[in-house]
Order: structure tokens, then sequence, then C-alpha cells
């Protein structure tokens, strides 16, 4: 049996640096636990540009078809903002999510118990928070065409964005959270706007058509997204499994990501249909940016990637019990009191640096042999 294959696209700004943390992690599971990666690294973003003048190289892309899963780091920064909307770092990352066909991407929103003082909302709102979003990643109003800015005949412009979906599209989405929700609390939460636009019509029907066909064991409620956001301000702990569409699953995951307190502790997994062997196309990222005010300088939250590794070994390499292990180790150091700049509150000691968090969870790893 050959090692399981990684490609690394550290990207751009703190990419790099979160991503090397990441390696460490990768290597103890080698030695420690012989569990060994076959680990290769490439160009994505405004580095891939740099190099070669496109997002993504058509020899990267072929690589990350050709593998059994991607860990990608960030990209963009202010150096690239005049560039052409078509070779923006940012059209490296969803040529990645559109040709690997990733339509599922799960989003979790868990606050370890440390943190729980640092979200907005109360204590008690967000102790144990644990849910998941699952956004519909290849199609809706990110994809649909027509598109683009274009003259009125009126002296002005109009810009057009079409929202499409299809009966597969809906369906394989749907099926991706009901198969999570039976390994979690068994109820999922489907979000639209079925109230004034016919493609939330449509999906809400065939989400429907999903539960009552293939998942009756699991509880199936709807809402509307609008609604959805407020409750996920309201009582979040309701929820279990929320799936949604591109731009509702957009807005939606990055609101139950401030619940937990700081984006430097999210990640995420973008998931496609299964492999010749049985694996996902996959591809893991953290869900924060670039961060360029603080690239190069040691301050950067690693956890997040750190994090996104364990959901790889848990959605990509079966490996439930040691992604256990990693994110058991990741809540001792917050426990610990181990916290870069993000996690610290005012006047609270001195911050970890980015290598010194990745270090503290190599240990804490170390101590759970």
């Amino acid at each position: 049996m050959t090692n399981p294959s990684l490609l690394i696209l550290a990207g751009d700004g703190i990419g790099p640096e979160v991503m090397a943390e990441v390696r460490k992690v990768i290597d103890w599971f080698g030695a420690k636990r012989d569990l060994k990666f076959n680990v290769s690294e490439d160009l994505v973003g405004g580095a891939a540009y740099d190099a070669h003048g496109t997002p993504l190289h058509d020899e990267t892309m072929a690589r990350a078809q050709n593998v059994d899963a991607v860990l990608l780091g960030a990209v963009g920064g202010p150096k690239y903002d005049d560039l052409d909307f078509s070779v923006k770092p940012e059209r490296g990352l969803l040529r990645l999510r559109k040709e690997m066909d990733l339509f599922a991407n799960l989003r979790p929103a868990q606050c370890f118990d440390a943190l729980a003082d640092f979200s907005s909302l109360k204590k008690e709102i967000v102790s144990d928070l644990d849910i998941m979003i699952v956004r519909e990643l290849t199609s809706g109003i990110y994809f649909g065409e027509p598109r683009g800015i274009m003259d009125d005949n009126e002296g002005g412009r109009v810009g057009v964005n079409t929202q499409r979906y299809t009966t597969n599209e809906i369906r394989r989405v749907a099926r991706s959270a009901f198969e999570l929700a039976r390994r979690r609390g068994n109820k999922v939460c489907s979000m639209e706007k079925a109230n004034v636009m016919e493609s939330g019509i449509l999906w809400r029907e065939e989400v429907t058509w999903v539960h009552q066909n293939e998942y009756p064991d699991v509880e199936l409620s709807h809402m509307y997204a609008d609604a959805g956001a407020m409750q996920l301000c309201r009582w979040p702990k309701q929820f279990d499994v929320i799936v949604t569409d591109n731009l509702f699953g957009d807005l939606l995951s990055d609101m139950a990501a401030m619940l937990t307190g700081s984006l430097g502790m999210l990640p995420s997994a973008s998931l496609g249909a299964p492999m010749e062997n049985g694996r996902p196309k996959a591809l893991y990222e953290p869900v924060h940016g670039s961060a360029p005010d603080i690239a190069g300088q040691g301050k950067a939250n690693p956890c997040a990637c750190i994090l996104s590794f364990a959901m790889a070994l848990r959605y990509s390499f079966d490996q439930g019990p040691e992604a256990d292990r990693l994110e058991a180790a990741v809540e001792k150091v917050l426990a610990d009191g181990v916290r870069t700049a993000d996690l610290l509150q005012s006047g609270t000691g001195e911050p970890a640096t980015t290598s010194q968090m990745g270090d503290a969870v190599v240990a804490a790893l170390e101590a759970s042999l």
C-alpha cells in the first residue's frame, strides 16, 4: 500500500507561516503514529501569479486532480488589487473548487471552552457550541450565467448575476448534509428564500425529496435564510447541521464563525464525489484570509490550518480517532493558556508566536501517547 498523497498550496500572506506548523504536525503523525503521507508543494494565488502570470498553473491544477487531498493556506493581498479580475489570486482558489467539482463546503463552528469569553455573545449562548454549515460551493449566483456589467442603453450600466440551481446540484449537497447529520445530532435545517425566489422553492422541494426518499430517519426543518441569520445570533445551539446555497452559505458561515470568537480557529473542508480509491475529491483550508498586515511577523494563529488537517484526517483518510487526538491537543494548548495575539485579551500576558503555538500542539500530541 502506498502512502496517501497530500498537495500543499501555502499561497500568500500568512499562508506559508501557518502551513509550516501543519508540516510539523504531519511529520509527528508519520513518526509517532505510523501515519505517513507523500507530501508535495506548489504555488497558488499571488505566489503563482508572480511565478507564472496566472493564479493557478495548469500543471498545478492537474496535480490537484491526482492527489488524495489538497491543503491550502490563503490567497490574496493588496499587492494584487489592481490586477485584472481574471487573474486575481482568488481566481486560483475558485478554479480549484470548480474543476475539482468540490460541491460541498463544510464549515464547522465549534466554540472551545477556553475561548467562550471571546465571543460577542453571552457565554451561556455559545459555550459548547458545535454546529456544521454545509454550503453548496460550485453553482448558484457565483457561477450562474448570464453575468457581467454592461450598458443599459439609457446612459447607465447594469450589473447582472444569475442565481441558478439544478435538481442534481441540490440533491447531492443535501445528501452530504444528511450523511453528516447521521454522525452528529441527526438534525438538518435547510435554509433558502423560498418566499421570494424560485430557486429557493426548488431548493426546498428537492431537499424535501431527498429527505423523504433517502433519509427519513434524520430530522429535517426548513428556515428562510434571513430568519436563520437571526436565530444563529439568538440561540445557535438549536442547530446541528445547516445546509444552504452558495450565497447564503457564504454569509451564514461567516456569521457562525464569529460566534466562536476568532476566525483564527476555524477550519473548512470542500468535498466532491468519490475517486476510484473511494476517497472524495477534497480541499482543506482555514477560514481566515491571508492577513498581509501581519505576514512574516510570526503573529499568525496556525490553529485553523492545523484543524483543517484534522478534518482531512477525518473525511479523506478515515482516521477519526486521530482527528479527535489532534483536536484535543489544540483544545489542551488553549486550556493551558498558550495563545497567539488574536486570542489574548488586553493585559493578559505575552502572545505566543506562530512557531511556538505549533510547537505547543506537537507537545500536546506527544503527551497524548
